[in-house]
């Protein structure tokens, strides 16, 4: 889990740094009005919400899969 992680983590930063580079209009019309952050803001927790949501998954199917074995 931890291996796919950081390995999502790396090719997300890695399409964020490309993505810089090529600065859409829509995105300087964003930053000149403010709403750029709150964008950012929206994407950011709708991360952390999918990677709450998926450790506690996870959790659960661990201890579902001890008391299989058990």
């Amino acid at each position: 889990m931890t291996k796919q992680l950081l390995s999502f983590l790396f090719l997300l930063i890695s399409a964020i740094a490309n993505a810089q580079s090529l600065e859409p209009q829509m995105a300087d019309t964003f930053r000149q009005e403010g709403k750029i952050y709150v964008v950012i803001t929206v994407i950011a927790m709708i991360f952390v919400a999918l990677v709450v949501f998926l450790v506690i998954l996870e959790r659960k199917l661990k201890s579902f899969e001890n008391k299989i074995k058990n």
